[in-house]
Order: C-alpha cells, then structure tokens, then sequence
C-alpha cells in the first residue's frame, strides 16, 4: 500500500515539473509573438 501512494506521489510530482516546463515555453512562446508584433508596429 505504502508503496502505491510514493508511486503515485513520484508520478504526481513528475507532472507537475513537466507543466511548469510547459507553462514557461507558452509564456516565451507569446513573448515572442508580441516583440515581433512591436517591431512590425515600429
């Protein structure tokens, strides 16, 4: 049983650490987009 939940808590704690992964490449990904829409503006 105790063996489950660290299971469970490892694989947990491993998605968590890829969707911050994610989160910061979309967060790059917009920041791109809006420095290329600025330049064109200029």
């Amino acid at each position: 049983m105790v063996r489950k939940v660290l299971i469970s808590l490892a694989a947990t704690g491993m998605l968590l650490v890829s969707a911050c992964n994610t989160v910061e490449g979309v967060g790059r990904d917009v920041e791109s987009v809006g420095d290329t829409v600025a330049d064109a503006a200029d």
